[in-house]
């Protein structure tokens, strides 16, 4: 049986590949104020700036590629059972080939209607005002806000539960309720956590190994000690 291994990416996963990080050290997201593109209140108070804000998202969405922590991350596909819970709202995982990948934020590519959560179109072109579902109601990016709840939780929790391995990528780990999705895995799991610039992992019991380099390298050197973190 595969030993099951759980993803945990943040935005250093696909800044190589040229998907700016969410925010700068100003508080900004691509010259924005966060709360004006990225919450309710920014959505009732201007919604074609926030259409507007990820169309140009899913453009540039349309001219980046995954890079080769992603492909490196599919090809594990092939001897171990992988699950990605990412913070991403990109397809990239989904383009490398991955085939179980659990946005907790949302996704680029699909919309919703304002009036039903459940309901996702595909949406690979610009978003307008007046876009409306079937009944008339307008469609809205299906990104979680600030201030909205993060339904895809209940379905991380179960996954860290059963992992063999947690690994962490390109992530602060301060992000919450992501960042205590790690909470939920065994206390002897082994936790790899790999970032350009590591922050500081809360008190965990568990083994860890930091990685301090971008996505790629990182994955690399893991792929190196992987066997041996699981005892194969």
């Amino acid at each position: 049986m595969k030993k099951n291994i759980v993803v945990l990416s943040g935005a250093g996963m696909s800044a190589e590949s040229g998907i700016s990080t969410f925010r700068d050290k100003n508080g900004l997201w691509e010259n924005h104020d966060i709360m004006e593109v990225a919450s309710p209140e920014g959505w009732r108070k201007n919604p074609k700036l926030v259409l507007e804000f990820y169309n140009q998202r899913r453009r540039q969405l349309r001219q980046v590629d995954p890079n080769e922590g992603h492909l490196l991350l599919a090809q594990l596909e092939s001897e171990y059972h992988i699950d990605i819970v990412t913070q991403n709202v990109d397809n990239l995982h989904e383009r490398a080939g991955s085939t179980r990948v659990l946005h907790l934020h949302g996704e680029l590519t699909k919309v919703r209607s304002v009036t039903d959560e459940h309901t996702l179109y595909e949406q690979l072109d610009d978003l307008h005002w007046g876009d409306t579902d079937t009944q008339g109601n307008q469609l809205r990016p299906h990104i979680v806000w600030f201030g909205e709840e993060v339904p895809a939780i209940e379905e991380a929790i179960p996954l860290l539960a059963k992992a063999d391995l947690v690994l962490v990528i390109g992530t602060s780990m301060q992000v919450y309720p992501a960042a205590g999705l790690v909470d939920y895995a065994d206390t002897t799991v082994p936790i790899v956590y790999i970032d350009l610039n590591p922050a500081r992992l809360p008190s965990l019991p568990n083994p860890i190994t930091v990685i301090a380099k971008t996505a790629s390298e990182g994955l690399r050197d893991f792929m190196g000690i992987l066997p041996e973190l699981l005892g194969n």
